[in-house]
């Protein structure tokens, strides 16, 4: 396992930044649980909430892999409850697919196969617990949130190479902007990623126009 901070990567990669740059140039699809991963993971009265900055980042990571592979990726959120602000905040995104009420997330993934072509080493997959494990165990590349209470289960993950990435902040604390920088980073397109949104026309422009064509759709799956 690697701290490299001389790299300027926050968090820890599991196996060696090699190995996770080659993982991360071979996706065209990204998943997101959503509690725990977009917020602390609280439940209560209160909607769920999410981030700006975690936002900024999610579109930053979205537009890189189209500077990368030339189309925009399949995003989707899976969750295991039927979410208001997660439904709200993937339609004003433009994601592909929310699917709600998954409690065996694999089963979504057989969905994403079947309805859009969507290949399981090609995704990039942002988790934070146990319920996530079925699909992190299917897909190209996982990005871990460190959840400070977990100890144990991340070094389980560790152990059974079930994560490649484990990140430095919280879900509270903007480790989904995190996990888009390190991305881009090792894409090598973070400074261009910014130079290109900063003008606001052009290449941007176009990704943005084809993204927003995007319709979100809901699906729930029922037990």
């Amino acid at each position: 396992m690697q701290h490299l901070e001389e790299h300027n990567i926050p968090g820890e990669i599991v196996f060696n930044e090699i190995s996770l740059r080659d993982r991360v140039k071979h996706i065209k699809a990204l998943v997101f649980d959503w509690d725990g991963v977009f917020n602390s993971g609280e439940k209560g009265e209160v909607p769920s909430s999410f981030n700006e900055i975690d936002s900024m980042g999610v579109n930053m990571l979205r537009f890189g892999y189209y500077l990368h592979n030339g189309e925009n990726p399949y995003t989707a959120i899976v969750t295991g409850a039927t979410n208001k602000t997660a439904k709200e905040w993937a339609e004003r995104e433009h994601f592909h697919s929310v699917f709600f009420n998954v409690k065996h997330k694999a089963d979504a993934l057989d969905l994403m196969e079947k309805e859009y072509g969507v290949k399981r080493n090609e995704v990039l997959f942002v988790f934070d617990d146990i319920h996530d494990l079925s699909l992190a165990e299917l897909v190209g590349s996982r990005f871990m949130v460190k959840n400070n209470g977990a100890q144990k289960f991340i070094q389980y993950c560790k152990e059974l190479n079930l994560c490649d990435y484990i990140t430095q902040q919280t879900g509270a604390n903007n480790a989904l902007r995190e996990i888009s920088e390190v991305t881009l980073d090792l894409l090598g397109l973070f400074r261009k990623t910014i130079e290109l949104r900063t003008k606001f026309q052009g290449t941007y422009h176009t990704y943005l126009e084809e993204r927003n064509q995007v319709d979100t759709h809901f699906k729930k799956i029922t037990y």
